[in-house]
C-alpha cells in the first residue's frame, strides 16, 4: 500500500497534507509514502524531515499510489501513474469543482471528499472542516485586531481611559465560537449573532452577547449536521434590521455564515457599512463562496465609507504549520480507524463511506452530487 503526499498546485496554498508525524504513523500500519519534493515548504517542513521520518522524498511520487492525499483538489493530470481505483483524498470541493469530480470518474479513481464527512461522534477527529476553521476563527480577529487603529481591551492610564474595542461575530459555528473566545482574550467587548438558537447558550458561555431576533418564532435555523439552513423571507428581514442598529455601534465586525453547496448568505449590506463609524474593520471568511458582505474581494483589503473589509480567500492558509498538523491528522486519523490489518489497507463502512464517496468504478456515485 503506497501513499503519495502531494505538493500543492493552487495560488496561496501553504498547507500539506502530511507532516513528518503522520508519515511515521502510516508507515506503522505497514505502508510506503512517497513525498513530492518541496511539498511542505510553505509549512516550514523541510524535505530532509520527511526523508528522516521514512517517506520517499522524488519526483513521480504517485507512480504506484494506492491513495493520494492532497489539501486541495489536485487536478487529474497530477495524478499521472496513480494505480487503477487509487484513493484521493483530500478537499475536492465537489459542487464547485464538479468537472474536476467527473475527471477523476473517467480516470477510474475513488474521490473521497473530505469536506462531506458527516457531523458524527466517530468522525470528529477526521473533521477537516472543524480543525480548518477553529484557525481561522482565530486568525480573522488577530487579522482584524491588527488592522484596527485602536486597542482591543479598556485600558486605564494616568492620561485617560481607552474603551474596549467593539466585536461582533455574525455565525456561530466553529469559526465563530474561536473568533469570540480570542475576541474576549484580546479584551474586546463582545457580541454574536446566529440563525440557530441553539447557539445562544454557547455564546453566552463565551462571556459574549447574543444578539437574536425575537419577534419571528419557530425558527430554528438548524439544518442535518448542525449546519444552517436558509431562512425564511420574514426571519431575513427582521434579522436584517436587528443587525442594522447593532452593527452602527460596532469596532470590528467578524462574517463566518456558510450553507454547504451554496453561496455564501449576504449578512452585511453597503448601506449597513455605511451606518459603521470611520475606521471600523470587517472580516468576510466567507469570501472565497460569495462573501457575507457586499463589496468584500477575495485576497484584498477594501476601504468602503471609511471601514476597511478584509477578504482572505484561504485563511487557514495564513497559519502553514498549524493547519497542516491538523489537517494531516484528520487524514491520519480517517485512513486508520478504517485500516484492515489483514488486508493491509483501509476498508470503508457505509455510513461515512456513503457520505464521502464521489465516484467508484468509473461513475460519480454521491447521490447528493448526482441529485444537486
Amino acid at each position: 500500500m503506497k501513499i503519495a503526499v502531494l505538493k500543492e498546485g493552487a495560488a496561496g496554498e501553504t498547507r500539506v497534507a502530511a507532516t513528518p508525524e503522520t508519515v511515521k504513523k502510516f508507515i506503522a500500519l505497514g505502508a510506503s509514502v512517497a513525498v513530492e519534493p518541496g511539498a511542505g515548504a510553505g509549512a516550514s517542513i523541510p524535505d530532509a524531515d520527511y526523508a528522516a521520518a521514512g517517506a520517499d522524498v522524488a519526483a513521480g511520487a504517485t507512480q504506484g499510489a494506492d491513495i493520494v492525499l492532497a489539501v486541495q483538489g489536485p487536478e487529474p493530470a497530477r495524478l499521472a501513474g496513480a494505480n487503477p481505483g487509487a484513493w484521493i483524498v483530500a478537499g475536492l470541493d465537489p459542487t464547485g469543482q464538479r468537472a474536476r469530480v467527473d475527471a477523476y470518474a473517467a480516470a477510474g479513481f475513488e474521490a473521497l471528499a473530505m469536506e462531506w464527512m458527516p457531523r458524527i461522534t466517530r468522525a470528529q477527529s477526521m473533521d477537516i472542516l472543524s480543525s480548518q476553521s477553529n484557525l481561522a476563527g482565530y486568525k480573522a480577529v488577530i487579522e482584524a485586531a491588527n488592522t484596527y487603529g485602536r486597542a482591543f481591551p479598556m485600558m486605564m492610564t494616568a492620561a485617560g481611559t481607552v474603551s474596549a474595542a467593539k466585536v461582533f461575530v455574525m455565525g456561530v459555528g466553529v469559526a465563530g465560537l474561536q473568533a469570540i473566545a480570542t475576541a474576549r482574550r484580546l479584551g474586546a467587548q463582545v457580541s454574536a449573532t446566529d440563525v440557530r438558537s441553539a447557539t445562544r447558550e454557547q455564546i453566552q458561555s463565551l462571556g459574549a452577547k447574543p444578539i437574536f431576533v425575537e419577534s419571528v418564532k419557530g425558527i430554528e435555523g438548524e439544518g442535518a449536521g448542525g449546519y444552517a439552513t436558509e431562512m425564511s423571507e420574514e426571519y431575513q428581514k427582521a434579522q436584517a434590521e436587528l443587525v442594522s442598529s447593532h452593527i452602527a455601534r460596532q469596532d470590528i465586525v467578524i462574517t463566518t455564515a456558510l450553507i454547504p453547496g451554496r453561496a455564501a448568505p449576504r449578512l452585511v449590506s453597503d448601506a449597513q457599512i455605511a451606518a459603521m463609524k470611520p475606521g471600523s474593520v470587517i472580516y468576510d471568511l466567507a469570501v472565497a463562496q460569495g462573501g457575507n458582505v457586499e463589496g468584500s474581494v477575495a485576497d484584498r483589503v477594501t476601504e468602503k465609507h471609511g471601514v476597511k473589509i478584509i477578504g482572505r480567500a484561504n485563511t487557514p492558509a495564513a497559519l502553514a504549520a498549524d493547519a497542516s498538523a491538523l489537517f494531516s491528522r484528520n487524514l491520519y486519523n480517517f485512513l486508520s480507524a478504517f485500516w484492515d490489518k489483514e488486508q493491509g489497507k483501509p476498508v470503508l463502512d457505509d455510513e461515512i463511506g456513503s457520505a464521502i464517496r464521489l465516484t467508484r468504478g468509473g461513475k460519480v456515485v454521491s447521490e447528493r452530487l448526482l441529485s444537486a
